[in-house]
């Protein structure tokens, strides 16, 4: 599989230009980072998914996962944008000509920005066939009512993939099917059934809720057949999956960096710190997860490009991933001691980024039911 070493080159020039004090103060003032997404976006990075013919550079999903991975390598943070990466390929797979040509050259410019993904709801949670939003026809028109949560960038998108339920749930009918795919044009539903309210987290992430109140999307929004949505945003998971974990390894990567230099320039007692196997070990050992979940990713996305069902290795790699770069900033956090705590080394909002990824986007417990049941065919337990 190629490496893309130019993109990573690039990506990470790019990068320089956003240091880590740039962060630092977004992170205080819980800003998005407008200036990074718009530079992003100018140099194609945002677009590399989307075909020549709208736009894009036409590029397999492993270029895509370079370029995440090089951005959280930088210690930047790819949250404020990614989901571009893996919402539009709902679009790309399952919208009509029409819809493409009306919304990909302008996602691919930088006009339109596509980061908004309306599916989890307070009630249901992971429970996707469970959510209560509901998108009821009316001549040409579906009339949205209900509520989502944890949507991020809502307040920063111009576009939303919402899914809601289109058809009611009735006795013996499979609690996924009924489920509909809607693009909503956040601008014009602003103040007209849309509404949002920002939600403060333990990291920068402009995450939200989102009300909608008779909120009316013309028919035309809908992607695909009505009806068979779940399968549309189930075709995306994986590569949301694959993604997520190219980031993690970056994220890994960072701390590992971060924690070596540390240990090799901080002395006490004399010597470098980095000379105790107490601080050694569990640097080379944090080390030798991240390759072994890196390494994971090449196989899901080898997989994916293959054009074949990467499930159980894009959840695989999305647990070792996190679980990597969980392990790295804890490491990297006890290597740096009083320091690591301190803002001005960014390792403890690297901590707080990363720790996202053991429950987001989909939870490790999740991932454990799946692969016990699917893998390895022990009974469902939910």
């Amino acid at each position: 599989m190629e490496h893309y070493q130019d993109i990573r080159e690039a990506v990470a020039k790019l990068c320089d230009r956003f240091p880590g004090e740039y962060w630092r103060a977004l992170d205080r003032d819980m800003t998005y980072p407008r200036e990074f997404v718009e530079a992003l976006t100018e140099a194609g990075w945002l677009s590399i998914l989307i075909p020549e013919e709208y736009g894009g550079s036409g590029l397999p999903l492993s270029a895509a996962a370079a370029v995440l991975e090089e951005i959280q390598r930088a210690g930047c943070n790819g949250g404020a944008c990614h989901a571009q990466m893996y919402t539009m390929g709902t679009l790309l797979r399952h919208g009509s000509e029409a819809q493409k040509l009306r919304y990909l050259p302008r996602i691919a410019t930088g006009e339109l920005r596509l980061q908004a993904f309306g599916v989890t709801e307070p009630t249901s949670g992971t429970d996707t066939g469970a959510l209560k939003t509901t998108a009821r026809l009316e001549g040409d028109q579906f009339v949205v009512k209900g509520q989502k949560i944890w949507t991020s960038r809502a307040e920063h998108s111009d576009l939303m993939l919402l899914l809601a339920r289109t058809t009611p749930l009735t006795d013996g009918m499979k609690k996924t099917d009924g489920l509909s795919v809607l693009i909503v044009d956040m601008g014009q539903a602003l103040g007209n059934g849309l509404t949002i309210r920002p939600i403060r987290t333990m990291m920068n992430h402009a995450t939200t809720e989102v009300f909608f109140d008779d909120l009316r999307v013309p028919a035309e929004n809908l992607i695909g057949e009505e009806g068979k949505g779940f399968r549309y945003i189930l075709s995306g998971m994986n590569a949301e999956r694959i993604l997520i974990a190219s980031e993690c390894v970056g994220d890994a990567k960072w701390f590992i960096e971060k924690a070596a230099g540390y240990a090799r320039e901080r002395h006490v007692f004399g010597r470098a710190i980095g000379q105790n196997q107490g601080i050694q070990f569990p640097i080379a050992r944090a080390y030798a997860n991240m390759r072994a979940a890196e390494l994971m990713v090449r196989e899901a996305l080898t997989l994916y490009e293959a054009g074949r069902n990467p499930g159980a290795e894009a959840n695989m790699a999305k647990m070792l991933a996190a679980d990597a770069s969980n392990e790295a900033a804890n490491v990297c956090i006890q290597t740096h001691g009083g320091f690591g705590f301190a803002e001005e080394y960014d390792v403890e909002r690297k901590f707080r980024e990363t720790r996202l990824y053991q429950v987001a986007p989909i939870s490790t417990n999740l991932i454990l039911s799946f692969l016990s049941e699917h893998v390895l065919g022990l009974p469902r337990s939910y």
